[in-house]
C-alpha cells in the first residue's frame, strides 16, 4: 500500500513538472508580442503627431525667416537666419487688433447664445415627452446636412432685407445656425445620463421645473456645457466665408481681416501672415488649456447611458 502511494505521488510530481516549465515559455512568447504591439502603437502616435504638428512648425519657421529666404529651394526646415521683424510688424498693425476685438465679441456671444439655447432644447428633448418631439429632433439633426453655401445665400438675402448686413447680430445669428445642432445633441446625450430620480426628488422638495434645471441639472451638466461653448467659440473664431460675406470694415473678424491685410492682388506677405496667424491663435490655445478637462469630460459624459 505504501509502495503504490509512493509511485502515484511520483507520477503526480512528474506530471506537474512540465507544467511548471511551460509557464516561463508561455511568458517568453507573450512578452515579445506585447513589446512589438507597444512599439507599433508609439510609432503610429509619433507619425500622427508629426503629421499634425508639421503645419504649425512650418508656420513658425516661415514667421521667423526673412522675406528673401521664404521662397528659396530647397527650403530651410531649420532657419539659418532668424528675425523677429515679422512679429514686430504684426504688433504695430493697428487694424489687426480691431479685427481681434470683433472676433472676441462675435465668438463669445455665439458661444453664450449656443450654450443657452442648446441647454434648454437638449433638456426638453431628453426629459420631456410631447407630440412632435422626435420630428423636431430629426429636423435639428437634418439641418446639418444642408450645404453652408446654401445657408449663406439665404441668410444674406434675409439680413439684407431687414437691414442687418454688416452688424454683429448678423454674424452671431449666422454662426449659431451651424453650432446649435451639434451643441443640442451633445447636451441631450449628457442630460440622458442624469437619472430621472433627481428630478423626482427635486419635485418632492417643492422645486419647480425651472429651479430644477438651474439648481440641480445644470451643475451636473457643466462639463458638457463648457465643451459645447468651446466648440461654438472655436467655430465662430475660425469662420471665413460667413464673416467675409456678412460683415463690413467695422465688424470684420480676424480670418477675412488677415486676408485683406496681408494678401494683395500682386503679392502676399507670407512671413507676416504666418506671424499674425500664430499671434491670433493664442486666445484659442489659452481657452483649450483652461477648458481641456471640461472638454474631455463633456465629450465623453454622454457616451455611456
Amino acid at each position: 500500500m505504501t509502495t503504490a502511494t509512493t509511485l502515484e505521488t511520483a507520477r503526480t510530481e512528474e506530471q506537474s513538472r512540465p507544467s511548471q516549465h511551460r509557464a516561463p515559455r508561455s511568458r517568453r512568447r507573450i512578452r515579445p508580442d506585447l513589446v512589438r504591439s507597444r512599439l507599433l502603437a508609439w510609432t503610429a502616435l509619433l507619425v500622427i503627431g508629426l503629421f499634425a504638428l508639421l503645419p504649425l512648425y512650418w508656420m513658425l519657421v516661415t514667421a521667423l525667416s526673412p522675406a528673401d529666404r521664404v521662397f528659396q529651394f530647397p527650403p530651410d526646415f531649420v532657419p539659418g537666419a532668424i528675425t523677429f521683424e515679422n512679429f514686430r510688424a504684426v504688433l504695430d498693425n493697428g487694424p489687426l487688433f480691431h479685427y481681434l476685438k470683433n472676433s472676441v465679441i462675435v465668438s463669445l456671444t455665439t458661444a453664450f447664445l449656443s450654450v443657452v439655447i442648446s441647454t434648454y432644447m437638449g433638456y426638453s428633448f431628453s426629459k420631456f415627452r410631447y407630440r412632435g418631439r422626435k420630428s423636431l429632433m430629426n429636423f435639428v439633426l437634418a439641418s446639418q446636412m444642408f450645404p453652408q453655401s446654401l445657408l449663406l445665400i439665404t441668410l444674406y438675402a434675409l439680413f439684407r432685407q431687414f437691414g442687418m448686413l454688416g452688424s454683429y447680430t448678423a454674424l452671431v445669428l449666422s454662426f449659431s445656425t451651424f453650432t446649435l445642432p451639434l451643441c443640442v445633441w451633445m447636451l441631450k446625450g449628457i442630460f440622458d445620463t442624469i437619472p430621472d430620480a433627481l428630478l423626482e426628488a427635486a419635485a418632492i422638495d417643492g422645486a419647480s421645473r425651472w429651479r430644477t434645471l438651474h439648481s440641480v441639472i445644470a451643475p451636473l451638466a457643466a462639463p458638457g456645457m463648457a465643451a459645447a461653448g468651446l466648440f461654438a467659440f472655436v467655430r465662430g473664431w475660425n469662420d471665413f466665408v460667413f464673416a467675409l460675406s456678412l460683415s463690413n470694415n467695422d465688424t470684420m473678424t480676424l480670418p477675412p481681416g488677415l486676408v485683406h491685410t496681408y494678401i494683395g492682388e500682386t503679392s502676399t506677405s507670407w512671413p507676416t501672415l504666418m506671424a499674425a496667424s500664430l499671434v491670433v491663435s493664442l486666445p484659442v490655445v489659452v481657452a483649450f488649456m483652461f477648458l481641456q478637462r471640461f472638454l474631455v469630460g463633456g465629450l465623453t459624459a454622454g457616451s455611456v447611458k
